[in-house]
């Protein structure tokens, strides 16, 4: 079947928005089709630092004949009806029209409109214009004469020519015509700037790509990636050093090149006296080079890896030459910043950050270091950690976002708020934690275990939600500019993972409270905080605006709780069983819960318990509603002594004991213990229902028999609410 090639060849593309347009191509040529019924076999994209290129494999000569029957007006209809009818129907007379007839209906007139398939091109040439205009990317710029007319072509940079071509690879392709803004489509596109610039004529895709190889260019970013890499590995061996990967360098720079060539440069051994990762993120920022280390001491060695776009005259001497100079200009700046920084002690700096505003109704980066620093000392013994450890890492942990380096390099806070604590004689808890109170940063990126790390880092996370929430900046789908859901996820994870127990609701409910002369209080937020509060029916609760902004961070964390556990494969319905019931607002608590849960559950026990809440809870509600009243007090046990069968008396004793015990249980967050209680259900809950009829003619017999089935409801929930266990 006939092929499509479709390429789009401009000026340098930026890299990091290649693969994304090559994507974005694929997908809004091959739906487009699709709507228009092309099916197709296969569809790649391509990116170059000058080109985007689409191959579609195996498409239909034209689109499927189309044949339709339309009924129109009854046979004697008024003229304006038959006029009608013709017009739609795209009939000249109505002897075009055939008559067919209905039993109830008499007869009518029917049209058959058959419409022949449209050409492949046809379609192509109708569709492409309008995909090229409207093309999403993230930046684009208009150029030449034809930037000063309204609604003229906008490209991400000028766009210079089209290449489309379709056909079956026995004959030679046609050229799909059409023209966007005065470029028209052809079979002409063009190799490498340099190395082959001359115009090369293609007509498909298997003559297409090894044409530009030839000229120099390898369409596809992942081959280029591979060369890069296996080229980069081969002369670091050679020189007896290893590479430094960097998946996301290696990204960016194969979008940089269409025929990469790996050079290798060096530099001054007095810089290695820099902090690694500040020499690394400076060849890397500066100069997009990958730097090389000693396998067997693991330091970096002075020299770095280069991707050139050219195959140099001179072997690349040039080229390397003029990199070095850059890269030694860059270090000096670094070497700089680094001695010039360790002048001043961290302390020394914290009153700039009075000058620091970290938001406008929040106050300063100074005034939020305060927070943290106390909530880092109250959070300390909970974790683990020294209280006056933690304040003191709390209290430094900004300190770095001043120093020269980090002004340079804002990638690098915290790293060098570390080195410089090192170098300053901190504990080392203290300088671990000023560098890991960031983290987690992401679901892959790892959580601190030092206790001290742990506490400010909590500090720092449960402080920036408390205060977002206190001026109700919250997340709003899919936008969380100040990256909420980050630090809910980095909170839950800090406590899950260091199985550390830890109440939120008392510390987020205290935060509010030192920030309640900042809340934002508009009388709509207001009445719905009224409304909310209303419903409390325990005295103990505070019932204020800060018991409100902290239920609904605590639904909030839930949320992002259910995210964290939905991902490692916990089972949705288990989490909304437990967190439907539980008070508790100690995460790690829940996750036990939710744990010990399922593994009772997967036991016959536990199945078996469920079928039997399910049969007590359906007849319940049955009975309930049609007696319009709640059978929710307490089984009479008089009367389960008296009239009671002998398979009722034994359930009545085994759910006393058992619900008390799982209460305890429950309490002494001993849920395994709570499951074990539970179990001793099943074998009186089944003899129950095997040999007791519940609607019995006595109506006191009857009512205490319903109490009953409620009171295995009562059980059952001390655990968690198994009318939201599916299956």
């Amino acid at each position: 079947m006939p092929d499509l090639l479709l390429e789009l060849f401009s000026e340098e593309i930026p890299a990091r928005m290649q693969r994304r347009a090559a994507e974005d191509l694929k997908k809004l040529v091959t739906d487009a089709l699709v709507e228009r019924g092309f099916l197709y076999e296969g569809a790649k994209a391509f990116a170059t630092p000058r080109r985007l290129a689409l191959h579609v494999a195996g498409l239909p000569v034209k689109g499927q004949d189309v044949r339709e029957e339309r009924k129109g007006p009854r046979v004697g209809s008024p003229e304006a009806a038959i006029q009608g009818f013709l017009k739609g129907a795209g009939l000249s007379s109505i002897e075009q029209a055939k008559i067919e007839s209905d039993p109830k209906k008499g007869e009518f007139y029917v049209a058959v409109i058959e419409k022949p398939g449209r050409s492949t091109p046809d379609v192509l040439a109708e569709i492409l214009p309008g995909i090229v205009k409207n093309f999403p990317w993230p930046k684009s710029m208009r150029w030449g004469a034809a930037s000063r007319e309204p609604g003229s072509l906008r490209w991400v940079r000028p766009l210079h020519s089209i290449v489309c071509t379709f056909g079956p690879e026995t004959e030679d392709p046609e050229v799909v015509r059409f023209d966007v803004d005065g470029i028209g489509s052809g079979d002409v596109t063009k190799g490498h700037r340099f190395l082959a610039p001359d115009e090369i004529r293609v007509k498909r895709f298997d003559d297409y790509a090894p044409a530009l190889e030839r000229a120099k260019v390898v369409i596809d970013t992942d081959r280029r990636k591979d060369m890069i890499l296996h080229d980069a590995k081969d002369l670091a061996f050679a020189q007896g050093l290893e590479l430094v990967e960097d998946e996301g360098l290696l990204e960016e720079v194969a979008g940089l090149v269409e025929w990469p060539v790996v050079l290798m440069g060096s530099f001054d051994e007095a810089f290695l006296d820099i902090p690694p990762e500040v020499i690394r993120t400076t060849i890397r920022a500066n100069q997009k080079c990958f730097v090389l280390r000693d396998p067997n001491t693991g330091k970096l060695a002075n020299k770095f890896l280069l991707t050139s776009n050219l195959i140099a005259s001179d072997g690349g001497k040039t080229i390397v030459g003029g990199n070095e100079r850059v890269v030694r200009a860059r270090l000096s700046d670094a070497n700089f910043f680094w001695k010039t920084d360790q002048q001043v002690k961290l302390e020394d700096r914290l009153e700039k950050l009075k000058s620091i505003v970290f938001h406008e109704k929040l106050g300063t980066q100074y005034e939020r270091l305060e927070r943290i620093a106390a909530l880092a000392k109250e959070l300390a013994p909970i974790v683990g950690a020294d209280p006056e450890l933690a304040e003191r890492a709390a209290r430094l942990a900004k300190a770095d976002l001043v120093t020269e380096m980090v002004g340079e390099f804002p990638e690098l806070q915290g790293l060098m708020g570390r080195y410089y604590a090192t170098l300053q004689g901190e504990h080392a808890s203290v300088a671990a934690a000023i560098e890991e109170h960031y983290k987690p940063l992401g679901p892959s990126d790892r959580v601190p275990t030092d206790p001290v790390s742990v506490a400010v880092a909590l500090a720092d996370k449960i402080d920036t939600l408390v205060g977002f929430w206190a001026i109700d900046e919250k997340p709003t789908g899919s936008k969380d500019p100040y990256a909420l859901r980050r630090a809910a996820l980095g909170v839950i994870r800090l406590l899950l993972e260091n199985k550390k127990n830890l109440q939120l609701r008392s510390v987020i409910y205290d935060a509010l409270q030192k920030l309640e002369a900042i809340f934002v209080v508009d009388p709509k937020s207001l009445e719905a905080a009224q409304a909310k509060l209303s419903e409390i029916d325990d005295p103990a609760e505070k019932p204020d605006l800060s018991y409100f902004k902290t239920q609904d961070l605590l639904e909030f964390f839930a949320d992002r709780l259910k995210v964290a556990l939905r991902d490692q494969g916990a089972r949705h319905d288990l989490i909304d069983a437990v967190l439907s019931l539980s008070g508790s607002s100690d995460l790690l608590m829940i996750v036990r819960r939710v744990e010990a849960l399922g593994r009772f559950l997967d036991t016959e026990d536990g199945k078996n318990l469920l079928a039997g809440y399910r049969r007590a809870a359906n007849i319940l509600r049955i009975e309930e509603k049609k007696d319009g009243r709640a059978y929710d007090e307490a089984p009479d046990l008089q009367i389960v002594g008296d009239q009671g069968q002998i398979e009722e008396k034994a359930l009545a004793v085994v759910l006393d004991g058992a619900k008390r015990e799982a209460a305890a249980a429950v309490e002494a967050e001993d849920f395994e213990g709570a499951m074990r209680a539970l179990s001793r259900l099943r074998q009186p809950v089944d003899a129950f229902f095997d040999k007791v009829t519940v609607n019995a003619e006595d109506p006191a017999l009857r009512a205490n028999r319903l109490r009953l089935l409620n009171s295995i409801r009562e059980a059952t929930r001390t655990v968690a609410d198994f009318s939201r266990i599916e299956g």
